[in-house]
């Protein structure tokens, strides 16, 4: 088994049509509740990962410049990760259709984790 991570990406107002009433986020938070207890009872959930804050800072290049987030650059921001276990890519995507973000316009970017070797 190898190991994968999903990066949630949604822009903000997707965001907020997912969770706008305390009802739809009580109902989203059941739909992922409900995925990520199904991929742990099939043995691919390692860790669940966390949701992100909408803010941030970024730090590039030598100079280490640092600017404020949200980023107003990205159209889509990640939300949060989690890391799977699963034969190959193919599963991992595969197993992220179930991902209840995909309902509410967001997407799922399925990474391959790299074994380093020290």
């Amino acid at each position: 088994m190898s190991q994968f991570l999903y990066l949630y990406r949604m822009t903000a107002d997707s965001r907020q049509a997912a969770m706008g009433t305390p009802e739809q986020a009580q109902q989203s938070m059941q739909r992922w509740m409900a995925w990520m207890n199904d991929l742990e009872k099939r043995g691919h959930l390692k860790d669940r990962g966390q949701p992100l804050d909408r803010t941030g800072k970024v730090v590039r290049g030598q100079a280490k410049t640092v600017t404020d987030g949200p980023y107003t650059e990205a159209k889509d921001l990640v939300g949060g990760f989690t890391l799977i276990e699963a034969r190959d890519i193919d599963e991992a995507v595969q197993l992220s259709h179930g991902c209840p973000i995909l309902e509410g316009g967001g997407s799922v970017e399925v990474r391959p984790v790299m074994t380093m070797d020290f």
